[in-house]
């Protein structure tokens, strides 16, 4: 698992203060201070990834070992691209041969080894163009996706829940048999309906918190695996449901 990163030799740069400026609200100031001194937003710098987002998604398969050489994966909301960049080293995906494809309507700078839609996930034909362009049905589908936040929890929990419930419905019209699901959440709770559909879609569900993470934030990631196949699906695998797991 990945450990969280050390501090030594970054002291000055994590006692990094942000003056009061006129026209920055003390909530901004606050928050560029925490973006400013977070260990994990160094080490991206250091280390060329795209965002300190990249490291939860490499905890989270660290320990649940979902992006395996040779899967096919798909990445809901990628920009700025360090899921993507991720998935490509972990499946080893190329410029010659893309096992991977993302979706965001932001533009973003290309990710080697990645194919990248500027489009809207929730756009009519976005699923087919995905589908189109991975060629085949993925491993895994990934969602980072979150809705710009408003301030208020539970406007905010749900319209991000909206598009977790979105790309969990497209995952499981998607997915092979034996793939997996990851997507961003927010506490509060999955709603009822979404955790049951997945538990009866997947052979185990879980909450996942990866230190990565800040400790203040209230996202959470629900990680659905093994999906069971659809009903037309002729290779479901045959071996026993795992114990769901609750948080």
């Amino acid at each position: 698992m990945t450990k969280k990163p050390a501090s030594k030799g970054g002291a000055r740069a994590l006692k990094t203060r942000v003056k009061k400026k006129r026209g920055l609200k003390n909530s901004s100031r606050r928050w560029l201070e925490r973006h400013l001194n977070d260990p994990y937003v160094h080490r991206a710098q250091a280390e060329g990834m795209r965002s300190r987002a990249a490291y939860k998604l490499t905890e989270i398969d660290d320990r649940y070992k979902l992006l395996k050489p040779g899967a096919r994966v798909i990445d809901l909301g990628a920009a700025p691209g360090g899921w993507c960049q991720v998935a490509v080293e972990r499946v080893g995906s190329t410029e010659e041969a893309p096992l991977v494809v993302g979706i965001d309507y932001l533009g973003m700078d290309p990710v080697p080894g990645a194919v990248v839609l500027e489009m809207d996930f929730l756009d009519d034909d976005a699923p087919d163009r995905l589908m189109e362009t991975l060629g085949d049905a993925p491993d895994v589908v990934l969602s980072d996706m979150a809705a710009p936040t408003t301030g208020h929890r539970r406007t905010d929990h749900i319209r991000t829940m909206h598009l977790c419930e979105t790309a969990a419905d497209f995952a499981m019209s998607v997915l092979k048999p034996g793939g997996h699901f990851l997507a961003k959440t927010f506490q509060g709770g999955a709603e009822n309906s979404l955790l049951e559909q997945l538990k009866k879609n997947f052979r185990s569900v879980h909450h996942v918190k990866p230190q990565a993470s800040r400790a203040e934030s209230v996202e959470l990631y629900l990680l659905a695996k093994d999906f069971k196949g659809r009903p037309d699906d002729d290779d479901v695998a045959d071996h026993p449901d795992e114990e769901t797991v609750p948080r």
